[in-house]
């Protein structure tokens, strides 16, 4: 058995997170699980969403949507981000649904021979400047719908982690007018959505008819420092990673540590060689986080490696050769948060969690202190 690190995916977490999400929004809800579901584990992720209330999936590959379907879920799923040229046979067949942002995109999708009609929901741009149909808006006739089941339209914001800011006043005002340009067409029981998780949690004139949670029903806040830190939501954070001291060794004051010299020590010490690198996730810029063991923090010392990392364990530390340490985790015991690393590596907690690479298993069960 393979243990030199792993991520404990709790899926009790998603699952309290999504009846957490659903209850406060009032709203049915799509569990957004692109990504390999931020790093959590696709399907087993999406299906506890689904069991946990979730009404349908939101994926950005048309890969990701065929291996939920492969694992036998038949829940809706939309796929956005799928281009033209991409299958959409495969796609239609296998009942996914797709986004459009473009008359391109319309007109391959009307294309499609299959026994089933192809569902679209139209993507538009209501100020992120990003996907979504803009310029092409007002040039989108019958002939290019025709063989297309239009079920949904939505949008996504720029900013709805910063509630105040009037860009989300003026993008839920463009997202209006949109939506009542398609139902002058006739499409008038059209699933409309356009809140992420941070709208989810702080925009209630943004809910419409569905919400789309993402960052949060993983339990991370979609930004500590406007919105406040997960347990202020009521969030449960579902990953922590951890990982085994590959070697601890005693070392005088001013020794060098790691490529280029980057770092010394200041007194003599004790160094923790932690199992793990870039290669696995851990951001090579990280600096300012590090581990929990022996009951406190251990800082990073020196640059990140591919395969491991340094800490600072101090004088001391009580830890040993073998021992598991906490990378991050909720920080209910002191430790380092995904929001921590982010921090330290001019980043994001969603990068974070979403970077963990494959050679680290997830580990569906509980935390451990």
């Amino acid at each position: 058995m393979f243990n030199r690190a792993e991520a404990r995916i709790d899926l009790e977490r998603i699952s309290a997170n999504i009846k957490h999400l659903k209850q406060l929004s009032s709203t049915p809800v799509m569990a957004v699980v692109k990504a390999d579901a931020y790093g959590h584990g696709l399907v087993p992720v999406a299906k506890a969403a689904l069991e946990a209330g979730a009404t349908s999936l939101g994926v950005a590959l048309l890969e990701e949507a065929i291996t939920l379907r492969q694992a036998g879920i038949t829940a809706p799923i939309l796929a956005w981000l799928v281009p033209p040229g991409s299958d959409y046979t495969l796609a239609v067949d296998n009942n996914i649904e797709l986004a459009a942002s473009s008359i391109k995109a319309l007109e391959e999708i009307g294309a499609v021979k299959s026994e089933f009609r192809p569902k679209v929901h139209l993507e538009v741009d209501t100020g992120m400047t990003r996907g979504g149909f803009l310029a092409e808006w007002g040039k989108i006739d019958g002939h290019h719908v025709a063989n297309l089941d239009i079920v949904g339209i939505f949008s996504h914001f720029a900013r709805a982690d910063e509630p105040g800011e009037e860009q989300n006043q003026l993008q839920r005002n463009r997202f209006k007018e949109m939506v009542a340009t398609v139902e002058s067409f006739g499409y008038t029981n059209i699933v409309r959505h356009l809140s992420n998780s941070a709208a989810t949690l702080k925009d209630k004139d943004s809910r419409f008819d569905m919400v789309r949670v993402g960052i949060a029903m993983y339990g991370l806040s979609p930004d500590v420092k406007t919105l406040g830190d997960s347990a202020s939501l009521g969030l449960q954070p579902a990953m922590q990673l951890r990982a085994k001291l590959h070697l601890v060794k005693s070392v005088p004051a001013n020794t060098p540590v790691g490529y280029g010299a980057a770092a010394y020590t200041t007194a003599e010490t004790k160094l923790g060689i932690v199992a793990m690198g870039y290669a696995d996730g851990i951001p090579r810029i990280a600096q300012g986080a590090g581990v929990f063991v022996d009951g406190k923090r251990a800082p990073i010392i020196g640059r990140v490696s591919m395969d491991q990392f340094v800490v600072d364990l101090g004088a001391d530390s009580g830890a040993s050769t073998g021992d598991w340490v906490i990378v991050f985790g909720d920080g209910a015991t002191g430790e380092y948060t995904a929001d921590d690393w982010g921090a330290a590596s001019g980043s994001i907690n969603y990068e974070i969690v979403t970077r963990i690479g494959p050679r680290v298993p997830r580990i569906y069960a509980h935390h451990v202190n």
